[in-house]
């Protein structure tokens, strides 16, 4: 435990921020720390600058890392820009970006076709589905998938149409047309919410599948929106509208007076993207999670798992044009998901999870393997 102990302190000096490590984590700290060569201490070089560009869910806790981690390292720069999950994950590839963030791993043929990009879980994020029903905005709407699936192929139209109505008896639910908010951009979110469609209706998934982009089905009145923001926006000014966003927009969706739906889980149980909700999903991720982290965790088993949850992604090259930028890279994302209570503070204020400790583990090997 001493030698622990003096590997801890060594991290915590190396990315200059006191931390604290609960005990129940430290066999995994000690074994990243070991796989990391315990990062012997050393001075950050200076003026690395750094970019990020990708996820808009992801942004908010990227603005919240950058301030903070360049606030104490001086000399480090990191651009941090939100152009969508499908634009991050182009951009880390082409070497646009030093870190694309991204809501999805990447396809298949990408990951065959760029065997030195990595996937690098930083933490655990949830999607909600934002509704605005006049007078019924602060009640508690139920839906589930194949409803969902009904809404955004068109087949259910009306808001008291029977299969919404037999999840809600208690709600009397206007004779009005429900319209449709989707991503216009390419979107980890739409990757998602596809998911969680084709997971719940065979219909949907035999006719439009997932992906961050697909080719939607033609529904009367469907908008498009840009970003979660403009997703937001658009539900705001749109009676009748719903959509899907990403949590770290719970606050924005709040202020603008939107209802968020309590979602249908795999064991038949309604949830709100709850942070005990999301933890209760996150169980068992660890004996599930393969060495290269790619894998889809909508519709996670368990009694109070929420159904819609995924990995946030750094997809990173592991080799650097600069032995310093990878240098930078490293402790960056390291710095980033190290177990600590101010970290856990950062993922709370855009309502994220921190990584289970065996994923924690994982990912620190993958950031380590960055030269």
């Amino acid at each position: 435990m001493a030698a622990i102990n003096i590997l801890l302190k060594e991290q915590m000096r190396t990315i200059n921020q006191t931390v604290y490590v609960p005990w129940r984590q430290l066999g995994a700290v000690a074994f990243a720390l070991c796989l990391a060569g315990a990062m012997p201490v050393q001075s950050q070089a200076a003026d690395v600058t750094l970019n990020e560009s990708g996820s808009t869910l992801l942004y908010p806790l990227f603005k919240i890392w950058v301030e903070n981690y360049t606030a104490a390292h001086p000399g480090v720069n990191i651009s941090t820009d939100a152009t969508g999950s499908e634009a991050g994950i182009k951009k880390a590839i082409a070497g646009e970006a030093q870190i694309g963030a991204s809501d999805v791993f990447m396809s298949d043929r990408q990951a065959r076709e760029n065997p030195l990009i990595l996937n690098i879980p930083l933490c655990i994020s949830a999607q909600m589905v934002n509704y605005n029903l006049p007078d019924l905005n602060s009640e508690k709407l139920k839906l589930d998938g194949t409803v969902l699936a009904g809404i955004y192929s068109g087949t259910i139209r009306d808001w008291d149409a029977a299969p919404i109505a037999a999840l809600n008896p208690d709600l009397k639910l206007p004779h009005q047309t429900i319209i449709p908010v989707r991503r216009a951009d390419g979107s980890g979110d739409t990757y998602i919410f596809t998911q969680f469609l084709s997971f719940a209706d065979s219909k949907w998934s035999d006719a439009h599948g997932s992906g961050m982009t697909i080719a939607w089905p033609s529904v009367p009145g469907i908008l498009e929106a840009t970003s979660n923001e403009g997703v937001v926006q658009t539900v705001q000014k749109t009676p009748y509208s719903l959509g899907y966003v990403g949590v770290s927009y719970t606050k924005e969706a709040a202020d603008a007076g939107l209802g968020t739906a309590l979602l249908k889980n795999q064991a038949g149980k309604f949830l709100l993207p709850t942070k005990d909700a999301v933890l209760a999903a996150a169980t068992g991720l660890g004996t599930r999670t393969p060495t290269d982290e790619r894998l889809t965790i909508v519709l996670a088993p368990g009694e109070n798992a929420y159904p819609l949850i995924s990995y946030e992604y750094a997809i990173v090259s592991t080799k650097q044009s600069d032995p310093a930028i990878a240098d930078a890279i490293r402790r960056f994302l390291t710095w980033s998901i190290v177990p600590s209570e101010t970290n856990e503070g950062y993922l709370d204020t855009v309502h994220f999870i921190p990584l289970p400790t065996q994923i924690w583990a994982l990912s620190e090997a993958q950031i380590q393997s960055i030269k």
